[in-house]
């Protein structure tokens, strides 16, 4: 019974030591730490006021080749452009709520007519390859934030514009 509590607490003292070293031990690839506090992550927001964006893990800070994450938070009022890009994207709402556009047929020079997807907390939604949407937070009171996954970093983002008196889209 003896021998048996003090493996076990040896293994608890290893596995406690190897936790505590991952923590402070750099990443190989970039020489960041392995944990990191979101917080303590630098900001961005593309010169879109009342945007923030934070990559938290990503192809050119972590050397990451298959998948990059972001932390969005869009101030009331705040939306993407209507845009499209080579690469797959989950969106998980983590709070707030607004708007999904997502043109109805994407694949062509001219995206089509933009469709409307009411998003709020706990949502989760996709955009498949090359599909033209935008992200609005349209309440009024509260931020929209949300988690990014994304596919093929790093992406290229190419912006439609609404032609005057017209329902389509062309590729900018």
């Amino acid at each position: 019974m003896v021998e048996c509590f003090a493996s076990s607490v040896l293994l608890l003292c290893l596995f406690s030591f190897s936790v505590l070293a991952l923590a402070s031990s750099p990443c190989p690839v970039t020489g960041l730490p392995v944990v990191r506090n979101i917080s303590e992550i630098a900001q961005d927001n593309y010169g879109r006021t009342g945007l923030s964006h934070i990559t938290v893990a990503g192809s050119l800070l972590h050397g990451m080749k298959e998948v990059e994450v972001w932390l969005q938070t869009f101030s009331p009022g705040t939306h993407t452009p209507i845009h499209r890009h080579s690469c797959e994207e989950v969106f998980i709402v983590l709070k707030g709520s607004g708007t999904l556009y997502l043109a109805s047929d994407s694949h062509g020079r001219y995206p089509g007519k933009l469709e409307e997807h009411f998003i709020f907390p706990n949502s989760t939604f996709h955009i498949p390859v090359n599909d033209a949407h935008q992200l609005w937070n349209t309440n009024e009171y509260e931020d929209l934030q949300v988690l990014v996954i994304i596919s093929r970093p790093p992406v290229k983002v190419y912006v439609l514009l609404l032609l005057p008196f017209s329902p389509c889209f062309i590729l900018y």
